[in-house]
């Protein structure tokens, strides 16, 4: 069976994913750039303004907010130290009561006071995030700059979460083999996969340990 042909910027089939996160990757960077193909322009530079809901509870759901909308990944499975997530749900604001019920606060594994049968506004639902014990909602704002390497989607990113800057690196495809020969090929041998979720919640105190290369 051939491979399977990635295009940076479209989706594809789950893909399984390394990411890290820390403070310097200029190395990476230098010889992603060098040994990437062209990419599209829509994905040489990305910047967006997102809010992620960390729960104390769950390490497995991934859930941000970008423009009015919700979005939730959960894990999968992981396979030689790679990743694999897939959607869990989608929606937008105001979000029905039902929704936030049977879909997102289990995706937190958080149990919630009875709501209301109507639809939720987003201040209501940042509203009931804030005042949860277990939940906490975390402004993470991203600069991320698009490479292709050995048929891979690279990135290299500056993250602000609440405000703390940090970088992150990743190599994402289908092909497992791919990735590993392009972890080899960034001198990214050995450093720690660390998923945004839990780079978060080191950067916020929720999990007491260093990001990669601190």
């Amino acid at each position: 069976m051939s491979k399977e042909e990635l295009k940076i910027g479209e989706i594809s089939k789950p893909r399984f994913e390394f990411r890290s996160f820390g403070q310097d990757f200029k190395e990476a960077l230098h010889r992603m750039a060098r040994l990437s193909v062209p990419v599209p322009e829509k994905v040489w530079e990305r910047y967006s303004e997102e809010i992620y809901i960390i729960s104390r509870t769950n390490n497995i759901n991934n859930t941000k907010i970008r423009d009015g909308k919700i979005d939730i990944k959960t894990f999968v499975q992981a396979v030689d130290g790679l990743e694999q997530w897939n959607p869990l749900m989608k929606g937008e604001f105001p979000i029905k009561t039902s929704i936030l019920e049977k879909e997102v606060f289990p995706a937190f594994q958080v149990s919630i006071k009875e709501l209301e049968d109507k639809d939720y506004t987003y201040n209501e639902f940042m509203n009931m995030v804030k005042s949860h014990p277990d939940l906490q909602a975390v402004r993470v704002n991203k600069k991320r700059y698009g490479y292709m390497v050995n048929n891979t989607i690279c990135e290299f990113g500056y993250v602000w979460v609440n405000g703390a800057r940090i970088s992150t690196v990743n190599s994402e495809s289908t092909e497992i083999e791919d990735i590993k020969k392009t972890i080899k090929d960034l001198g990214l041998e050995g450093v720690e996969n660390i998923n945004y979720l839990q780079a978060i919640k080191r950067v916020i105190g929720m999990i007491d340990k260093p990001l990669a290369n601190e």
